[in-house]
């Protein structure tokens, strides 16, 4: 690869970089209050949403073991 090119991918990357840097200067971020309310809702529906999968997959097995009864 030549000199100008090596330059250019340089220049180019340190541009990349200071955007990033200019980007996350201007990102308004959240306050302690609104991470933790955020953190809990997000572990509440977690829950929430493995509560529904594990009741309706204890559902289909019971409604599976009256239409397929086991043998033996």
């Amino acid at each position: 690869m030549n000199e100008q090119k090596k330059t250019a991918q340089r220049i180019a990357g340190q541009d990349f970089v200071r955007g990033v840097i200019a980007e996350l200067r201007r990102v308004t971020w959240p306050t302690r209050e609104e991470w933790i309310s955020a953190t809990i809702l997000t572990i509440a529906l977690v829950v929430g949403i493995g509560l529904f999968t594990w009741i309706l997959d204890q559902l289909f097995g019971w409604l599976f073991s009256l239409i397929h009864p086991a043998i033996g």
